[in-house]
């Protein structure tokens, strides 16, 4: 189980969830990446930003 780093909700990881996979928290919806599933981990993942066609 990992900890929402926004809200610190629990967050239980899918057996197939992979690292480098970006979830949402379910409790405050922020986007998370998954640095390590065992043990699990998250982190807040990288903004994108807008290319505006660059």
């Amino acid at each position: 189980m990992a900890l929402c780093t926004e809200c610190e909700a629990e967050i239980t990881l899918d057996p197939s969830t992979e690292v480098g996979e970006i979830i949402q928290c379910p409790d405050c919806g922020m986007d998370l990446e998954v640095i390590s599933v065992d043990p699990p981990e998250v982190a807040p993942a990288a903004e994108e930003e807008e290319d505006w066609g660059e």
